[in-house]
């Protein structure tokens, strides 16, 4: 007979009230997969889930089989709060980009071994960010590696028109960067510093401590994290609420 239970560690990223005192949690396990569960009581003051049901939390969980197609969390225990997240205007909006790219990259029963390590990872980096250029790079960096992991990588090397190595312009309708030639023919393409091009091509190769190593200017930070919600926007082609909220803060 096939157990009625399993143990998962997961990452909470979204939650939705359900009834007076319960939420369905929608989670990223360490798999990879989206999974969704109610948390009987997790919304009662004092009760045993409350705490271990926060936001971008990280648990272990038993969850059980229930009558309907979601499944109930039996036992949870905190792994990892991130609770210097909490508290902070600016990096409970940051988080909450991750969680939003996060819910929208995991698939239910689809196993992603890359998804469940960086989101954590970028959830730690945005406890240790000492400003808002870090904040704006630790989410620049997380929107444009987990979109490059699940196909969605820009050409940053050359004309992806024509294939000329001095390129200038991006544009995210087209796939990447242009030359100067082909950018006039390109609705929207957005001229691009030199400095600005090569660090689009660093959040996708460099690791998050490097980035916050070599962290760049605020304006260079802003821009970044400009061009990677026009980046994730055009390629998911959805609004992502969460993201427009964080740029207009």
């Amino acid at each position: 007979m096939a157990s009625r239970t399993r143990r998962l560690s997961c990452i909470v990223l979204r939650r939705t009230k359900l009834a007076e005192q319960d939420l369905i949690l929608t989670m990223l396990a360490a798999s990879g997969e989206e999974v969704r569960a109610v948390a009987k009581g997790a919304r009662r003051p004092g009760g045993r889930l409350a705490s271990r049901s926060e936001l971008f939390s990280e648990v272990d969980l038993l969850l059980a089989k229930g009558r309907g197609a979601l499944e109930v969390v039996s036992e949870a225990t905190l792994v990892n709060a991130h609770a210097k997240i909490r508290g902070d205007f600016a990096r409970v909006s940051a988080a909450s980009v991750v969680a939003e790219l996060a819910c929208l990259t995991c698939l239910q029963n689809s196993e992603d071994s890359f998804l469940h390590p960086i989101c954590s990872k970028a959830l730690a980096c945005l406890e240790r960010a000492c400003d808002q250029r870090q904040l704006d790079l630790i989410v620049a960096a997380y929107v444009m590696k987990v979109l490059a992991h699940c196909g969605w990588r820009p050409e940053l090397t050359q004309c992806i028109s024509c294939g000329d190595a001095e390129v200038s312009y991006l544009s995210a309708q087209m796939g990447g960067t242009l030359c100067s030639s082909c950018a006039k023919d390109v609705p929207g393409a957005r001229r691009l510093e030199r400095s600005e091009l090569a660090w689009l091509r660093a959040l996708i190769t460099s690791t998050f401590d490097e980035l916050l190593a070599a962290g760049p200017d605020p304006k260079t930070s802003s821009a970044l994290v400009l061009l990677a919600h026009v980046w994730a926007t055009t390629q998911l082609d959805c609004r992502l609420r969460a993201y427009e909220f964080m740029l207009s803060s």
